[in-house]
């Protein structure tokens, strides 16, 4: 997403069409938030470390469990309102006159929406780290 960025070859004089991820605010919130949660997967490895060699200490087990569901719920949120976005860019909405600028933007809608795409697999990714998680606290 922090990549998306396409200008239209034709302008006038004073005006040209451009897209761009920092153009929207949702888009900025998708930027920011994904990498905070990438910082937490790679700052994580050491709690997941220190459980693979202590494999009954019951702290680092729970402080995982517990910022994986908020990585989880950070992720689904910027996942649905980076969709939202996306959903409009591709299909505008007649009712508030709003058009689609997919259509124009060739480059641009594919990049996001295949950012939007990845988020939600780390969705279902979390979902899965979470169910191990919990299923490795249970059996201490």
């Amino acid at each position: 997403m922090g990549s998306s960025d396409e200008i239209l070859p034709f302008f006038m004089q004073f005006f040209q069409f451009s897209a761009s991820y920092d153009d929207l605010p949702t888009f900025q919130y998708f930027v920011i938030a994904m990498g905070i949660v990438g910082a937490y997967i790679v700052l994580s490895r050491p709690f997941s470390i220190v459980t693979v060699i202590r494999p009954h200490a019951v702290a680092p087990k729970l402080v995982l469990l517990i910022f994986y569901t908020l990585a989880l719920a950070l992720n689904t949120s910027v996942a649905a309102a980076a969709a939202a976005i996306v959903y409009l860019g591709h299909n505008g909405n007649s009712d508030a006159n709003w058009l689609a600028i997919c259509q124009q933007f060739g480059d641009f809608c594919p990049q996001s929406s295949g950012a939007v795409v990845s988020a939600f697999v780390a969705v279902v990714i979390f979902v899965i780290l979470i169910l191990l998680s919990a299923y490795a606290l249970r059996k201490v």
